[in-house]
């Protein structure tokens, strides 16, 4: 659920944005805060209860959310979602069935900020799609308690590939891996924007956020009851580019990327 900012405009095909689903708001707030050092700004959500943006310095980041009655009744682990921005949802969510994927909400204006649409790519992996309104994204991208890389783990990723090029017209770059497979990065103007990659299913968007030490940050939520699922290399932990995995006490999955 985005809210109004100052932030830089992104270009169509470009990952915009970040918002994490969640059973318990407050809860998460206060892990998030300890990783990061956000703080928030709490706001009503129209069926009477609240969400919080989130903050580096000024500018807004994330937000935080409760997840709908849908997902509270099924018991859904907390989740983090990933928009791409476009130049009109509309016409996108119109050419979702012909790249072979499924639109599964949308398109709908969120009061002046903009229009969301969520669509499934073959093979899976649920994608937020943002026309910019008053918000156009994430007011800081690849620095430390920001957005700073995201990639589409699935059993699909020819099909995703050429699904994402159909629908934001993305140029793809291809880097062999040591157990033979592929990892694929979608480029905007010539720079990697996002990345895809094989994985056994369930397609899911694994996403970064910068933080200046990987191996302290992994300290601090790890305290904060996190669950280290990837932990960084020993002798990389202190080397930009060094990642890290983890599992926040809901159950949402995220990744950390030193900058």
């Amino acid at each position: 659920m985005p809210g109004n900012s100052s932030s830089p405009s992104y270009r169509h095909g470009e990952p915009c944005w970040a918002d994490v689903q969640t059973r318990d708001v407050e809860a998460a707030k206060a892990f998030y805060a300890a990783v990061f050092g956000w703080t928030f700004k709490d706001l009503p959500t129209p069926d009477g209860r609240s969400y919080a943006q989130a903050f580096v310095g000024e500018d807004l980041v994330a937000v935080v959310a409760p997840q709908n009655p849908h997902q509270e009744s099924l018991g859904t682990h907390a989740q983090w979602n990933i928009y791409f921005a476009a130049e009109d949802a509309g016409a996108l969510a119109e050419e979702v069935p012909h790249a072979g994927g499924e639109v599964q909400f949308g398109p709908e204006e969120v009061a002046d900020t903009g229009v969301m649409v969520f669509v499934d790519p073959p093979g899976g992996g649920t994608t937020g799609v943002w026309q910019p309104g008053t918000h156009t994204g994430s007011g800081r991208y690849n620095e430390a308690g920001a957005l700073s890389w995201t990639e589409l783990l699935t059993p699909e990723p020819r099909a995703a590939v050429g699904f994402f090029q159909q629908l934001f017209g993305h140029e793809v770059t291809e880097y062999p891996q040591d157990d033979g497979g592929t990892y694929s990065t979608l480029m905007v103007n010539g720079a990697e924007v996002a990345g895809i990659v094989a994985a056994e299913a369930p397609a899911r968007w694994q996403i970064y956020f910068g933080v200046t030490d990987v191996a302290e940050a992994v300290r601090k939520a790890v305290a904060a009851g996190a669950e280290v699922l990837i932990a960084p290399e020993p002798d990389d932990d202190d080397t930009p580019g060094a990642t890290a995995t983890l599992r926040d006490p809901q159950g949402g999955e995220f990744s950390l990327l030193e900058v």
